[in-house]
């Protein structure tokens, strides 16, 4: 199987033409467990097939490091842009249509010495209403929105705000007396992602905010455990931190791995993320 190893500030893939690379559904949990493992495998926080699709440009289907699907990954689909311009799979720059768990999502693409260095994404709006997010809907049958909602985990007693950007997010904010640096992130996120309020796990964002215009954060995603950006946990650090009142309507996200500048434009009520997209490099491997 022929294979690329891209990175999205930080966030890893092993990236897969599936029209090319064959693989039958049934095996593919199986051979992204094998590819993600960092010391038997190639290395990755997962692996994304790109695939031919009616109704869009390409289709994204994303596995996380577990074998597990994932709807969808903010830094996945900027690589998965770059993937298919440097290939030779498209010349569009503009409005590139990609598909992931049938949600078509919108890029526009820079283009340095003929090779994509950097991806605007349209990520649609976010969903506030928690059946849809999904939280437990027993739970929050009578509320619009998860904003600043306790939650006990452990030790402490969190107050999050729950996101979708195509797939569920519980951000919360740290103390502004803690070093997020030093912050117990593998303590709390296992307890997060698998807490019964998630049906379906959650992904888990401890952020630290700044100023009004920048934020630091560090994530806990489910199905792979710490990673060094995450392109959808970033948006919905966004929206958090403007319904929170913390933040202006654009904020640059610091990540382990990068920087990601998010905007949520609250007229047309779409949030839009900017951010590097980087091959690493092109393989092959028995499978």
């Amino acid at each position: 199987m022929t294979f690329t190893k891209m990175q999205g500030a930080g966030n890893d893939y092993i990236y897969v033409d599936g029209a090319k690379n064959v693989i039958p559904n049934d095996q593919k949990p199986l051979v992204v467990r094998k590819l993600s493992d960092r010391h038997f495998g190639i290395g990755g926080d997962g692996v994304i097939f790109i695939n031919p699709i009616e109704g869009a440009d390409f289709e994204m289907e994303m596995y996380n490091a577990d074998g597990s699907r994932g709807e969808m990954c903010g830094n996945g689909i900027r690589c998965v842009a770059k993937f298919v311009y440097d290939h030779g799979m498209t010349d569009k720059t503009k409005d590139l249509a990609i598909s992931s768990f049938g949600r078509n999502r919108y890029l526009d693409l820079t283009v340095t010495d003929g090779k994509v260095t950097m991806v605007k994404v349209n990520m649609g709006a976010p969903i506030l209403i928690p059946s849809q997010i999904p939280v437990d809907e027993s739970k929050f049958h009578d509320r619009d929105q998860i904003v600043d909602f306790p939650i006990p985990i452990e030790d402490r007693n969190f107050r999050m705000t729950c996101v979708s950007m195509g797939n569920p997010h519980a951000v919360v904010f740290v103390n502004e007396n803690e070093k997020l640096a030093d912050y117990p992130i593998e303590k709390y996120g296992r307890k997060f992602e698998n807490h019964p309020y998630f049906p379906q796990r959650t992904n888990t964002e401890f952020v630290h905010v700044d100023d009004r215009k920048n934020v630091h954060m560090r994530v806990w995603e489910r199905g792979t455990g710490e990673t060094l950006a995450c392109g959808t946990g970033c948006c919905a650090t966004a929206v958090a931190c403007i319904l929170n009142g913390y933040t202006d309507d654009e904020v640059t996200v610091h990540v382990l791995g990068g920087d990601i500048i998010c905007r949520w434009d609250r007229e047309s009520n779409n949030v839009y993320m900017t951010g590097p997209a980087v091959t690493v490099f092109d393989g092959s491997v028995e499978i």
